[in-house]
């Protein structure tokens, strides 16, 4: 079915928009469609995937875009819909438009310079080249280039994989395990969720399997005291309660306040009452400062470039510039020395990325076992034998998209060593009395 001719005005008009770079594109494309409201459900699709599209080959359409008579605004959307809705779907296109599409169709993208088929920005490309090699940086970018699958958590509280993939069926709409996390499904398609009534009970959420075995290697336990230290819109947040079997008191810290605000109506539908959100205003805030030394487990999914995340956010790519990746180090070694001071003696700390740069990942984690000799490595592979997760790991989570099919995320898990008492002392005269 052909699209109207519209859209190609719509998608170009938030296309000139997004690649301004001053704000996420989703946040971009929501404000947009709120202002559009004639757009029925398949028009925003539309656009929305056109201009992902985009995002995701902006190097390669760009170098053809430049080169050509229509404006290469225009030249960009036309490639963007054709990519994402095929070349069939577009109506409105001139005759020379139509030949340059066919033209493009018939490039061998694989005989492209390396960095223009990665599409990744130059500074990117290199850090990757030097962190996984050539060859494997350009199977990670095609990873990265594909739209991300559907994944779900289902939620132990109220149901059981099993019968959320039999209800989810009579949808219908299909699903299958997930390989390593223990409450994941793969939607096989992208139907909407929303409306399932499996979803509006509680029974199951979206989160990519990736960051369910974030939560599963934190090891959350029945009647612990838990933190979740950079909870935002609490995803992990849920997991962890409910891996806790909504018992102990589990504290769901962030410095936004519209974050947690997010939290409150996805917790009221997941039936959880040992969620606490609090907002703070650092790391050093009093609130944290109250726990210290009493926390069992801290899970720190500290903000970072999220790089590992381009499947469903290409635009960041092309947001980060590559001094920002030294800032957010700062920020996220400065996050976790907050962190640490809650953890009782025993108790774990979870350091969490989306990022696949180690500069944000191995680096933050060398430094931290430098500076806190108070705490050792627990093996990743370790942790994961505990959850019975089937990974095959060193010291360190690292997940790949290409590999897993996983955003891209890296873990470490730290424990304080446990306070030996000091023996009570002894008096001279007391000794003397004994002897």
């Amino acid at each position: 079915m052909r699209l109207p001719p519209a859209i190609l005005g719509n998608t170009e008009e938030v296309l000139r928009e997004i690649l301004r770079f001053t704000a996420p594109a989703d946040t971009t494309l929501s404000r947009y469609f709120k202002d559009h409201p004639r757009l029925g459900s398949r028009e925003r699709g539309a656009v929305a995937e056109g201009i992902y599209a985009v995002l995701r080959n902006k190097s390669f359409f760009t170098d053809f875009a430049e080169a050509g008579s229509s404006p290469t605004m225009r030249r960009l959307t036309i490639m963007g819909l054709a990519e994402a809705m095929g070349v069939d779907s577009l109506g409105g296109l001139t005759d020379d438009e139509t030949a340059f599409l066919n033209r493009i169709n018939e490039i061998d993208r694989k005989l492209m310079p390396v960095q223009m088929r990665s599409n990744l920005p130059k500074w990117l490309f290199d850090k990757f080249v030097a962190q996984y090699g050539q060859e494997e940086t350009l199977k990670m970018a095609e990873a990265l280039n594909q739209p991300a699958p559907l994944d779900l958590r289902v939620n132990s509280i109220k149901t059981t994989r099993e019968d959320a993939m039999t209800r989810l069926l009579e949808a219908p709409v299909a699903a299958i395990p997930t390989p390593f996390a223990p409450l994941g499904l793969r939607v096989l398609k992208k139907p909407a969720l929303q409306n399932l009534p499996i979803f509006k009970e509680g029974g199951i959420e979206v989160q990519d399997e990736g960051s369910q075995i974030l939560s599963q290697i934190v090891g959350a336990k029945r009647g612990e005291m838990v933190v979740d230290f950079c909870a935002g819109a609490g995803g992990k947040t849920l997991a962890l309660g409910a891996l806790m079997r909504n018992t102990g008191r589990l504290y769901a810290f962030d410095v936004s306040e519209k974050r947690l605000a997010k939290l409150k109506p996805r917790m009221a539908r997941s039936g959880l009452s040992n969620v606490h959100p609090v907002q703070i205003a650092h790391e050093r805030d009093a609130k944290v400062k109250r726990l210290a030394g009493k926390i069992d487990r801290v899970l720190v999914d500290a903000p970072c470039s999220g790089m590992g995340t381009l499947r469903r956010n290409p635009d960041v790519k092309w947001r980060q510039k590559e001094d920002s990746i030294l800032e957010m180090q700062e920020k996220q070694i400065g996050i976790l020395d907050g962190a640490a001071r809650l953890l009782k003696g025993g108790g774990r700390l979870v350091y969490a990325t989306c990022s696949l740069l180690e500069e944000e990942n191995q680096r933050v984690a060398e430094n931290f076992l430098a500076t806190h000799p108070e705490f050792d490595l627990v093996p990743m592979s370790t942790v994961l034998a505990e959850q019975k997760i089937p990974l095959e790991m060193g010291d360190y989570l690292v997940l790949l998209p290409h590999i897993h099919q996983t955003d891209g995320f890296f873990a470490a898990v730290f424990e304080r060593k446990a306070i030996v008492p000091k023996p009570p002392r002894v008096k001279d005269d007391e000794v003397a009395e004994e002897e």
